[in-house]
Formats: structure tokens, C-alpha cells, sequence
């Protein structure tokens, strides 16, 4: 399926790889994008059928999860290759099947922005926590190919839900847990909240 946006070749593709806080991610900045609307996480090839750029990825035998959004593409590892020869892939990846990629499509694996009339069936307490991470945490995560989703909000528990980068990475279930709790409790008043991933 041909990208949908813009026409371009291999040879117009730019493809930049960062380190992320977790160590068995890493993120992919590009001059094209990988998703318009929303953002997607797949975990097998057998979730991306019919994208070829992603299919592809995990042809690479260390990619255990890709993740994209907008011009950021993070790819989760299990270190079975070095990392250099890893990056090389996906770069080789990135150029070759982008071209002929459809970053408007929608399917498993992706969801929508969730703009505020989304979640006007939410109850208020979720909005309202929603809103102080959208404004104070969502952004650092997405820079480094990650995100969360609010699951729950029940007897002062927020459950929420890890995704890209984020997975698995040791600092989101340790320091980035602690900060999300610490922003609520003061922004919320209430000493009392607990978060939990999921």
C-alpha cells in the first residue's frame, strides 16, 4: 500500500536512531511519519499483517515490539544481536519499506488520540487525571517512544497501562512509577494514591 501523504523514495528517507531510558529500546526518529493519527504497539508480525514496514521488523530476529507514533518508531529487543548491527536492520528497514508504508492506518495493535470529548464518558476523577498527565508526564514519555493509558481509578488506585519504550523498561517501573504517583497525590490532594502498572 502506498504512503498516503507524501510521494517519495528510499533515497528521501532520513532515519535517526537515540538511545532511550530503557535499555532494551530503541527509538527511531524520521523525516516521514509512521502513524498520522494516534499511535500502535505490535508485539508479532502476525499483529501487523499487512504493514510491511512493521512485518519486516520483526523478520529481524531480536525485535520483540515495535511501537509508532507520528515520526517516531521505538523497537523493543531481547540484546540477541548488537546493538550497532541492530540499528543497522532496522535503518535498512526504515528506508526501504517506508516509501510504499500507509501511516493512516488504523486496525489491532492501534488506537486513536484520545481527545477530551473521548472522555467525556470517563468519570470525572479519571478526566481529571488524564489531563495532569497529558500535561506533565505524557509528553517526556512519548519523546522517548513510550506512553501510558489510564486503565482504573477505584479506592484512591490508578491502574495504568505501559506502552513502546515504556515496556519493561526499569526506570518506568521504578522512578517514572514514583513520579506519576508523587505528580497526582500533590496535583489531586491526596496523599493517598497508589499507582500500579498493569
Amino acid at each position: 500500500m502506498k504512503n498516503d501523504v507524501l510521494s517519495f523514495t528510499s533515497e528521501d528517507v532520513m532515519v535517526r536512531a537515540q538511545s532511550t531510558p530503557n535499555p532494551k529500546a530503541i527509538k527511531f526518529i524520521c523525516n516521514y511519519p509512521f502513524k498520522i493519527d494516534g499511535k500502535a504497539t505490535f508485539t508479532s508480525a502476525e499483529e501487523a499483517k499487512g504493514l510491511v514496514l512493521v512485518e519486516s521488523l520483526f523478520d529481524i530476529f531480536s525485535v520483540t515490539q515495535v511501537h509508532l507514533f507520528k515520526n517516531t518508531l521505538t523497537v523493543s529487543h531481547n540484546f540477541a544481536m548488537e546493538e550497532e548491527e541492530l540499528v543497522d536492520a532496522v535503518e535498512a528497514v526504515i528506508v526501504t519499506r517506508l516509501p510504499v508504508h500507509n501511516p493512516r492506518f488504523e486496525g489491532e495493535g492501534a488506537t486513536l488520540p484520545k481527545p477530551a470529548v473521548d472522555r467525556s464518558n470517563k468519570s470525572e476523577d479519571i478526566q481529571r487525571i488524564e489531563e495532569i498527565l497529558d500535561r506533565t508526564v505524557r509528553p517526556g514519555l512519548q519523546a522517548d517512544g513510550g506512553d501510558l493509558d489510564v486503565i482504573s481509578f477505584e479506592n484512591n488506585e490508578v491502574k495504568i497501562l505501559y506502552q513502546g519504550a515504556c515496556g519493561g523498561c526499569p526506570s518506568a517501573m521504578m522512578g517514572t512509577l514514583d513520579a506519576i504517583q508523587s505528580i497526582l497525590r500533590h496535583e489531586l490532594g491526596n496523599p493517598e494514591i497508589k499507582v500500579r502498572p498493569l
